[in-house]
């Protein structure tokens, strides 16, 4: 692991917890115990006995529930382990608007768009708000637990929306590439029609040629029946006459 990056968040200062051959247990008690030690050497009239112990109990309750709300970060430098730990340390008006400057900084220091999806944007606003968080719960930490539910809820509809989001550009892709694939099959199916198209007008040239050439042949064919019966019955007619100039002069008495 590498040390985390700066964030938004306020961090104590990191402390060294073990090598990594010793890492026995996770964040327990030594993550709260030891960044408190600094904070506890300066020298403060010792109050009554009983307020200081519930108002350790209810400091140590606050920092429990900050640092479930808020868990340490850890990182490896070659064989240690690092923790840090959210700030518990009380916020003024002057952290407010620092923290605000620091928003207005980051974004333009990391270029976030100012509208549309931004997830430059999305991370910072996201680590304002979780500053936020850990200094109302400093002061209330059942505000701090109504916020966390906030966070929460908005990071799930931020997912349900991202997941929504992925399904519909999935379904539009896989209805691009099944439009895609059809207009292949189609473009396929219209050149085989425009093939089949071809050899249906070549067919239908092919008969009319055809049947041109019958039409001409059996003209040809007609008027030559036409004119052997027109000169069959022209023979016949002249065969008929000459009979009948016969016929006649054998019936006609000789003077």
């Amino acid at each position: 692991m590498i040390p985390p990056a700066e964030s938004l968040l306020k961090y104590e200062n990191p402390v060294l917890i073990s090598k990594s051959t010793d890492r026995k247990s996770p964040k327990g008690r030594p993550l709260r115990v030891s960044p408190q030690q600094p904070a506890n050497s300066t020298p403060v009239p010792p109050p009554p006995k009983l307020k200081s112990a519930t108002t350790d109990a209810t400091k140590q309750e606050n920092e429990e529930i900050l640092n479930a709300i808020l868990p340490p970060r850890e990182w490896m430098e070659g064989n240690q382990l690092w923790v840090q730990q959210v700030s518990s340390a009380p916020c003024t008006r002057t952290d407010v608007i620092h923290l605000e400057e620091q928003l207005d900084i980051k974004l333009q220091q990391r270029q976030a768009r100012e509208t549309g999806i931004c997830p430059v944007r999305r991370e910072l606003y996201s680590q304002c708000f979780d500053e936020l968080i850990r200094q109302v719960t400093i002061n209330c930490a059942e505000r701090g637990l109504l916020l966390l539910r906030v966070r929460d809820e908005i990071q799930m509809t931020i997912a349900a929306y991202q997941t929504l989001y992925e399904s519909s550009v999935a379904f539009g892709m896989r209805k691009a590439l099944q439009a895609e694939q059809g207009k292949a099959d189609m473009e396929k199916r219209i050149s085989d029609q425009e093939d089949e198209k071809q050899d249906l007008m070549k067919q239908l040239n092919e008969q009319k040629a055809k049947c041109d050439a019958i039409e001409k042949r059996e003209n040809e064919r007609r008027q030559v029946e036409e004119k052997k019966h027109t000169e069959e019955i022209q023979f016949l007619k002249r065969t008929n006459q000459q009979l009948k100039t016969q016929l006649e002069g054998i019936i006609t008495p000789k003077k």
